[in-house]
């Protein structure tokens, strides 16, 4: 007998609605590739996209969603080696290579946060903390990049 999903609390709706965002990411550098894009003009969109809405991503769950657990659980532990990964594979100079891991290991992540982490997160988050979470992370309108739609 499977599981009934857990409905994504309130307060986590807008960063689950941010990775549907992250993965459109992987996406258009898939796209970007399958018609045969300079990687350059990828790497463009994907760093601006990196800078403006994926590091702030990363700190809001670094500072107020992943405490709900303990430090030392091994779900965070994941989670903030993908993000220290995902940061280097960023910075790394060798374009096509970096593009192309960026895709699969940003997808991968973002999928174990929503099935995994965020469900364990859900459990344990007091009704405060929440609460907190929400207050906190206000949802705004998506704003992107669109001087160079290379994926369409």
């Amino acid at each position: 007998m499977s599981q009934k999903p857990l409905k994504r609390h309130k307060a986590l709706q807008p960063l689950s609605r941010e990775h549907h965002h992250g993965l459109l990411l992987s996406w258009k550098i898939r796209a970007g590739f399958s018609k045969n894009i300079a990687p350059e003009r990828i790497k463009v969109y994907a760093d601006w996209f990196f800078k403006t809405h994926l590091m702030p991503h990363f700190e809001m769950e670094e500072q107020f969603v992943f405490p709900v657990l303990d430090s030392n659980n091994e779900l965070v532990k994941k989670a903030l080696a993908d993000h220290r990964l995902l940061k280097r594979l960023f910075e790394d100079e060798h374009i096509e290579i970096a593009l192309s891991k960026i895709e699969k290991t940003l997808d991968e992540h973002i999928r174990f946060e929503e099935r995994v982490l965020f469900p364990e997160i859900q459990k344990a988050a007091t009704e405060l903390e929440l609460l907190e979470i929400e207050k906190i992370h206000q949802e705004t309108d998506f704003v992107d990049k669109l001087d160079d739609e290379f994926w369409k």
